[in-house]
């Protein structure tokens, strides 16, 4: 009996060890267990290689923004309050990951290219196993670095690793463990595939691989054929404008064709997510702002901004444009004494916004994720989901006769514009991107 106690708790131990191994744990697995992406690009996969680099899997450490957020709010914040001591080695779980296994955390910045800047790396994805759990997130896959090189298909060949098939690979549990995330208080602040999950997609067996990954002709090894159902590692998502563009559908109609100065037209707009597996705007909602705007334009050139008619429902005025302060909680990591915030929103006033408020453990919207603790409205536009808009306009007096052109556009920034400029982020991150346009118009009686 004695032997079989110490048998089984021999392979208790075992098994305990391995799953360290496998489950990548903080400073469990040292840079030098990973083949540098530079390698797998230029000895084989040039294509699948050239196409990672433009992505922003290669740039997640690197890219302007993360740094700042993750330097100047996330490390100094912990820096400042030890409760939050944790964020430096979390954020780079999924930002950093050769450096979160080596214990690297938190790395040099990315001016200093230590192996950090890989971000996410061929060599990472490529020996992830699986994930512990039952729910992925808050990259909770488990690794294992070493001449098994995991990928889609049955039977590929490599002189210089051994390819294994992984059906892994290919399931949305894969990129919900990064691109789901849930802060220390609890709250959601990241729940792309779980949206994805819980939308029409999921029934339908659209995963996200076959919208970020498309499959088409191409070369994914020297010496090899052309496969027409090539994988490619494109990537394009939030950052990428051209998959922003055309995201929702707009339309505009009037409720009466002709009217004299003075006169009321309702319009309504009707949005409808034709594109995305999950919600628009999803990820990061902390920091994007996607708003409506609608304008009037009468026959002389005069332009005339119609505020949106609001709707009624709990928090509200987070979803409308408006002259307000926020993120205050931000005077912690930056030092500051007394700090009465910055604009909220950065669009014209009145305008709709879909977005979902993060709040701070005081109630403050916050664009720090890890100090969320809870949310205002979800306002955002779902997959497969229609949403109207309604705008009540008075025509002026002034109005020229003739016919007004009314368009509603609807516009994107990955980054909300006066945190952008507060902190000195480089412009072309709250960029305005033209997700759709549509115009209509009516005849204004002389």
């Amino acid at each position: 009996m004695k032997r079989v106690l110490l048998v089984m708790m021999m392979l208790a131990l075992a098994w305990a060890l391995l799953g360290m191994e496998e489950g990548g744990k903080e400073g469990s697995i040292p840079y030098d267990k990973f083949e540098k992406p530079k390698r797998c690009g230029t000895s084989c996969h040039e294509n699948i290689y050239r196409q990672w680099e433009q992505a922003m899997m290669s740039q997640c450490y690197t890219h302007k923004w993360d740094e700042i957020e993750y330097f100047d709010l996330a490390v100094a914040h912990a820096n400042a309050d030890p409760a939050f001591e944790g964020v430096k080695a979390a954020c780079d779980g999924c930002h950093a990951p050769l450096s979160y296994l080596a214990g690297d955390n938190p790395p040099p910045r990315p001016s200093e290219g230590s192996r950090a800047n890989e971000s996410v790396s061929c060599d990472v994805c490529h020996t992830i196993t699986g994930f512990e759990g039952d729910t992925p997130f808050n990259f909770n896959w488990t690794i294992e670095p070493g001449r098994v090189k995991y990928g889609p298909r049955e039977g590929a060949e490599s002189p210089h690793h051994t390819t294994k098939k992984s059906d892994f690979l290919s399931t949305t549990e894969f990129c919900g463990t990064c691109h789901n995330e849930k802060s220390d208080f609890g709250a959601w602040v990241k729940a792309t595939q779980i949206e994805w999950k819980e939308g029409p997609y999921a029934e339908e067996g659209v995963h996200c691989q076959e919208c970020h990954m498309t499959q088409g002709p191409m070369t994914t090894a020297k010496g090899e054929p052309v496969r027409e159902d090539a994988w490619m590692h494109l990537f394009h998502g939030a950052h990428d404008p051209g998959k922003v563009r055309g995201t929702i559908e707009v339309r505009i109609h009037p409720d009466l064709r002709m009217t004299e100065p003075g006169g009321l037209l309702k319009f309504t707009c009707a949005l409808f997510n034709q594109k995305t597996g999950h919600k628009f705007p999803t990820g990061s909602v902390e920091d994007r702002i996607v708003w409506l705007h609608v304008e009037a334009t009468d026959a002389d050139g005069n332009s005339y901004h119609l505020p949106v008619d609001k709707k009624g429902f709990d928090g509200e005025e987070y979803t409308i444009a408006a002259d307000v302060l926020a993120y205050q909680d931000m005077e912690v990591p930056l030092g500051l004494d007394d700090f009465e915030g910055i604009q909220r929103d950065g669009v014209p006033y009145g305008d709709r916004i879909f977005r979902m408020p993060y709040f701070d453990p005081q109630g403050r919207m916050t664009i720090m994720q890890w100090n969320t603790k809870s949310f205002g409205p979800d306002y955002r536009i779902g997959p497969k989901e229609t949403k109207t808009e309604h705008f009540t306009f008075e025509i002026p007096f002034e109005a020229a006769p003739g016919e007004m052109t009314v368009t509603a556009t609807l516009n994107y920034k990955k980054l909300v514009e006066p945190v952008g400029k507060f902190l000195d982020v480089p412009a072309e991150e709250y960029e305005t991107i033209v997700v759709n346009s549509h115009s209509t118009t009516v005849e204004i009686l002389p």
